[in-house]
């Protein structure tokens, strides 16, 4: 029974080792899948990225061009201005207009007066044809002050406005390169963090599985633990039952023995001196023969026969004692072969236990890292997406509408100049306008 109870528990604890293995086994195919597909995603990502880190050192170049190119033109735009400023600046002398008006128009000569308010009028209708055109209202005013103010006044009221708009002109692409570097900046840091996020994403979720298949396999390492402390518990109250049964049965065996040899010696003793006596009736007495007496006792036929019976029985008896101390000793053998494989077998899972745990617990620390390390990404994306948005509401207008507001201004810079050449010359317009 001890050797069926240990056989029955041995090929438990080897089918739940093999059910293990097939689960440790699907766990690793499991793994090793995902593992696989890890590895193409990161080949897959790091193909993207490297597209994307080509694509940014092209645009880098071209927009390094662009910049060059464009510096370039704003170069000569400024030296084109200050060339045509110093031209006016020429012009607009005193000693050049009345040499202007003496060689080109000297038939219509007219008084100061008129010829300034001729001036005053072309050189409103010039703004005040620019003013509707571009919806300056800065012009419109500037065209009504031409009709009132002083030449010198409205000349430095020109150049004030001039100035203004070519400090206007400046700020502005300096404003709309900031907005191109930024939202390059913030597109780049925004696609960057995006891919941070999704790789501890992915992170969270392999440690999350790996935690819940470390406390699965500690549940049943401890599950095993219970059963086979169980097991031992039963397979020790078998043991002492089998040995109370052994003393009673050897003890048994033993008075058994001892009664039937103190049997068969009183047996043997009594038939040794029955066979005693009749030697001595046979001897003839010296005399007249005595009276017929008792005929001869003879033995019982059947005693040798009870005799050899009796000591079949103790050999028989001494058999059992032989086979019963066996039985014990290989009992005995097998529960403590039992104890010490099961002992050792606890102490292995304890010990797979602990390891697991340690496992568990650097894993749980490490999500815990990984999950803040998430937060912090997913705070930086929403201050880059708030920023985005602040990026928006100060570029889009500017970006949206640079180039139209940019010719616009230069309108408007032309049709200040030609007023104040208007207002410095004669009949010098068409000069100006093909300069």
């Amino acid at each position: 029974k001890a050797y069926e109870d240990l056989k029955a528990a041995k090929e438990e604890e080897i089918a739940a080792g093999q059910a293990q293995i097939q689960t440790k086994t699907g766990e690793l195919a499991d793994t090793d899948e995902k593992n696989a597909q890890s590895k193409v995603d990161r080949e897959d990502t790091k193909a993207s990225l490297s597209a994307d880190e080509q694509f940014l050192m092209m645009l880098k170049e071209k927009c390094q061009m662009t910049d060059k190119e464009w510096e370039e033109r704003q170069k000569t735009r400024q030296l084109e201005m200050e060339a045509v400023s110093k031209a006016l600046a020429v012009l607009s002398g005193d000693d050049t207009h009345d040499l202007f008006t003496r060689t080109f128009n000297p038939a219509l000569l007219q008084s100061n007066s008129r010829e300034h308010s001729e001036r005053r009028d072309k050189a409103s209708r010039v703004l005040s044809q620019v003013a509707t055109k571009l919806h300056s209202p800065r012009l419109s005013a500037l065209a009504y002050q031409v009709k009132l103010d002083a030449f010198t006044r409205v000349k430095k009221a020109i150049d004030d406005m001039i100035a203004q708009l070519l400090k206007e002109k400046a700020d502005e692409i300096k404003h709309k390169d900031f907005c191109v570097d930024e939202f390059n900046t913030n597109q780049l840091q925004t696609e960057k963090k995006e891919r941070e996020k999704q790789d501890l994403i992915a992170k969270i979720e392999d440690l999350e599985m790996t935690i819940k298949a470390l406390t699965e396999a500690i549940d049943t390492l401890k599950a095993e633990i219970a059963e086979m402390q169980v097991q031992l518990k039963r397979a020790g109250e078998d043991r002492e039952k089998e040995n109370k049964e052994f003393q009673t049965t050897v003890a048994d065996q033993r008075e058994t023995q001892k009664l039937l040899k103190a049997a068969l010696s009183v047996l043997a003793d009594f038939y040794k001196k029955s066979e005693a006596a009749s030697l001595v009736q046979k001897q003839e007495p010296v005399g007249p023969p005595p009276p017929a007496g008792f005929e001869t006792y003879n033995k019982n036929a059947a005693s040798g026969g009870v005799m050899s019976m009796i000591e079949q029985i103790i050999s028989d008896a001494k058999a059992m004692e032989a086979e019963a101390i066996r039985s014990e000793e290989d009992a005995q053998k097998a529960y403590e072969d039992f104890v010490k494989e099961t002992n050792a077998s606890i102490e292995a899972k304890s010990k797979d236990i602990v390891e697991k745990s340690e496992q568990r617990a650097k894993a749980e620390e490490e999500l815990v890292e990984t999950k803040e390390s998430k937060e912090a990404v997913m705070l930086e994306l929403e201050q880059l997406s708030n920023y985005n948005a602040q990026l928006h509401q100060s570029c889009d207008f500017v970006l949206k509408n640079f180039d139209l507001r940019q010719t616009a201004r230069d309108e408007e810079v032309e049709a200040l100049k030609q007023a104040k050449a208007i207002l410095s010359g004669a009949k010098f317009e068409e000069f100006l306008q093909s300069a």
